[in-house]
């Protein structure tokens, strides 16, 4: 790649840089808010529009946006960068080395593979399975890009052409069929847990400033699994219905699942290593409640034991780009996110548009804003930038309003998730997905659109419901 930088990117570094203009010199600060505080709002904004727009990497433009809060947001050095000592931060970190671990043995391969023996014998339970195998990795795999991507598609891919399947007039044999209800099931896994994706503990964060009561990898879990798995078992349903695929029996693809098995030969250490360690680190998430051991510290004990077993290497540790990406930009958004929280921004915000709402109750205010929030997606091509840039506005909005804090956190948090399914680029997998090409534009858009209004019916119904029974509203 060039080192010069070419038209575009300039234009969009530019347009980065108007963002940060208007905002500071030409919408009027109130004056309950200091002039850095201000600032700090179009270092933020911008730095949203450049996820947006990604002129560079996201990782480089969040950077830009840390150091340039202590140039001109008002915070010390030590303020801006204490993101980075953030536990939700190393959490993530963490997980992503162990799901390292999980990939490289082969285990998270091993685990898809049953599924599909077990369940694969036609073209519905395939969906079912690899549904089923990227649930299990999203409770503790928070790339739904690295899982899905690295252990789920090419499942897909292979299957699909076990049946003579491929892009083009073959397509609907049955490929077109299975990447487009596992994209949508990844989707919805994405949702349903802490570790579902990789903004999710930014959104945990940014609720439990809100509602007061902290939002756990536990709370989530519990919270996701009713109406996540009414959507794993009907969304693959309805997709049949609307394009089905020729072949329905599959009998074959169990086969296929059986000799892989066979080639991978009984588990080796690391495998075993990996999958106890796996196993404890989620038994210990669950069971939260009961002894207080914090999760951040947990994932990090699970990383040391791969290590010190040799399950995982410390040049696997050092290689784990994406994990390393992640904490750069995570890490500086979450202090951004609390620094601007601190400058009374967000409730001048919530007094301005409560004002415009008029006497207007939260309920139809809710009903509203949660979907302008879940269609705005058609507009990002990123999870945290939708969520960073909508998210905690809508729950100072309905705060305001008197609305259950608990039941906007969860809302809003779930989803941004779900609406990544709506176009073929609204999260890291959906480019992987579409890329295989079984499926148009316009059918991935149709099918995005249908789904939608399936998942905001089972979320607002049966999840609102489960949630009042939980009482987290």
């Amino acid at each position: 790649m060039s080192s010069t930088p070419n038209s575009s990117r300039l234009l969009k570094l530019a347009a980065i840089a108007a963002v940060y203009c208007a905002v500071v010199y030409l919408v009027p600060r109130p004056e309950t808010v200091k002039p850095e505080g201000w600032r700090l709002l179009g270092i933020f904004c911008a730095t949203i529009a450049g996820l947006i727009l990604e002129p560079v990497p996201q990782g480089a433009l969040v950077l830009a946006g840390v150091t340039a809060s202590a140039l001109l947001g008002g915070l010390t050095p030590a303020q801006a960068l204490s993101g980075y000592a953030d536990p939700p931060v190393w959490l993530l970190l963490s997980a992503f080395f162990i799901s390292r671990a999980l990939i490289d043995t082969g285990l998270a391969r091993r685990m898809a593979l049953v599924f599909i023996r077990l369940f694969g014998r036609n073209s519905l339970g395939v969906s079912y399975a690899l549904g089923l195998t990227d649930m299990v990795l999203a409770a503790f795999i928070p790339s739904n890009g690295a899982r899905s991507g690295g252990v789920v598609l090419p499942i897909v891919r292979s299957i699909s052409e076990l049946y003579g399947s491929t892009p083009g007039p073959t397509a609907n044999i049955l490929g077109r069929f299975l990447v487009l209800s596992v994209y949508q099931s990844v989707c919805i896994t994405s949702a349903m847990f802490y570790t579902g994706q990789a903004s999710n503990p930014l959104a945990a964060e940014i609720g439990t400033k809100f509602g007061g009561q902290p939002v756990t990898w536990t709370s989530w879990a519990i919270a996701g699994i009713v109406p996540g798995l009414a959507s794993l078992l009907l969304v693959p349903l309805v997709i049949q219905w609307i394009y089905p695929p020729t072949v329905r029996q599959t009998p074959e693809a169990a086969g296929f699942a059986r000799e892989e098995l066979e080639k991978m030969g009984r588990p080796v250490w690391a495998e075993k290593v990996v999958g106890l360690v796996f196993g404890s680190v989620c038994l210990v998430w669950l069971t939260y409640n009961w002894h207080g051991v914090d999760i951040t510290i947990t994932a990090l004990t699970g990383v040391i034991a791969l290590l010190l077993t040799g399950a995982l290497s410390w040049e696997q540790i050092r290689s784990e780009k994406a994990g390393w990406a992640l904490f750069i930009w995570y890490g500086g958004l979450t202090q951004l996110g609390k620094s601007l929280a601190t400058t009374g921004i967000p409730t001048e915000f919530a007094k301005a548009v409560g004002g415009l709402l008029g006497d207007l109750t939260w309920e139809p205010v809710f009903a509203v804003t949660l979907l302008v929030y879940y269609y705005a997606h058609y507009g990002f091509a990123s999870i945290t930038a939708h969520l960073l840039a909508m998210y905690p506005a809508f729950l100072a909005v309905l705060a305001a309003k008197g609305a259950p804090v608990g039941l906007m956190v969860y809302a809003f948090a779930c989803f941004a998730n779900l609406a990544a399914g709506l176009t073929n680029y609204g999260t890291t997998p959906a480019p992987l997905f579409f890329g295989l090409e079984y499926v148009s534009m316009r059918t991935w858009w149709v099918t995005g659109a249908v789904i939608s209004v399936m998942n905001i019916l089972i979320w607002s119904t049966l999840g609102f419901a489960w949630w009042h029974l939980l009482g987290i509203w």
